[in-house]
């Protein structure tokens, strides 16, 4: 796929939109040196040529006994969100809430068997219902495979959330199985896909320093589970707002806020420069969503400093002169 040259310039490697502001090259060097280290080696010296444009669904396949065959699906997928590729889902899938699960718990444990049934077939990772009703478990090999999937999966527009080695992913009663049972099922495929089959053991020890050093400064910033409240929600919106002149916009997600990033070039650059310095991050079309959260962020300094490096970095690349 060859890609729009603007773009190029905009993603790191084929050079930036504008003459980074002197004393900004050597920040914006580190940064691009770390996306380098946490992307799977094909995009080390193309990742500027990657397209956020998707590849089309794949269809559903069946076993004689009538069950989706997941592990048949798929020959290829496209490519990763954390590289500039297409999220998988367009909006937020979340979980289901407390009263959608006790309105229907036969349908939601249906659904909850038939995302593990899919997981087994497609990774190689063990999975279970979880404890914490919305959610399913999955339990990752080795630290580094839990960061690294934890940050891919939230940017392909999937609900995760990641304690130690374990990651929880989104079920409801609500989730059919050509839709939301599929979403989650296809987003493990595909990212367990790139980092098992295209991440060597070197790179990954590499990987692991690059979380572990910015982990020593701030604890990854994930979003809340619960929704936080408004008012705190408005003063930390405002912070970043008078910091970065984008304002806060788009569906009013659990645990995340939205700023208008003006474009999609700018919205994905940010989204990448802002998880490999410790703050989960997605987009939605322009919209670059941040996490909110009051337990690990009180008083929101993690984020609207993070958010500030980032977006200053940004408009020394000259992004936001770039239209989408």
């Amino acid at each position: 796929m060859m890609f729009p040259q603007i773009l190029r310039r905009t993603l790191g490697l084929g050079g930036p939109a504008t003459e980074p502001v002197t004393g900004e090259q050597p920040e914006l060097n580190a940064l691009d040196a770390k996306l380098k280290i946490v992307l799977p080696p094909e995009y080390e010296a193309g990742y500027e040529d990657v397209e956020p444009v998707s590849m089309g669904s794949a269809a559903l396949k069946y076993d004689p006994a009538g069950r989706v065959a997941w592990g048949e699906i798929w020959e290829s997928f496209c490519d990763l969100a954390m590289a500039g590729g297409p999220p998988h889902k367009g909006k937020l899938l979340e979980p289901a809430t407390d009263s959608e699960i006790a309105a229907d718990p036969d349908r939601y444990r249906t659904v909850i068997d038939e995302i593990c049934r899919g997981i087994r077939m497609v990774s190689d990772l063990a999975v279970e219902p979880s404890p914490n009703p919305g959610w399913v478990r999955v339990h990752c090999a080795t630290q580094v495979m839990a960061q690294w999937l934890v940050r891919a999966i939230v940017m392909e527009n999937v609900s995760v959330r990641m304690q130690d080695v374990v990651l929880e992913l989104p079920a409801g009663p609500q989730f059919r199985i050509e839709k939301e049972i599929k979403n989650v099922i296809t987003v493990i495929a595909k990212t367990s896909h790139y980092f098992d089959g295209h991440i060597e053991y070197g790179q990954e020890k590499k990987i692991l320093a690059i979380f572990e050093g910015a982990a020593s400064k701030s604890r990854l910033l994930q979003p809340a589970q619960t929704r936080p409240d408004p008012t705190w929600r408005a003063a930390v919106a405002a912070r970043l707002s008078d910091a970065t002149g984008l304002q806060a916009g788009g569906a009013d997600y659990t645990g995340w806020l939205g700023l208008d990033a003006k474009s999609v070039h700018s919205a994905i650059w940010m989204m990448r420069a802002l998880v490999v310095s410790n703050v989960l991050a997605r987009r939605e079309d322009t919209l670059l969503y941040v996490p909110l959260n009051p337990s690990i962020d009180p008083d929101g300094n993690i984020l609207v400093s993070a958010v500030s490096t980032v977006h200053r970095l940004a408009a020394a690349r000259g992004l936001f002169d770039v239209q989408s």
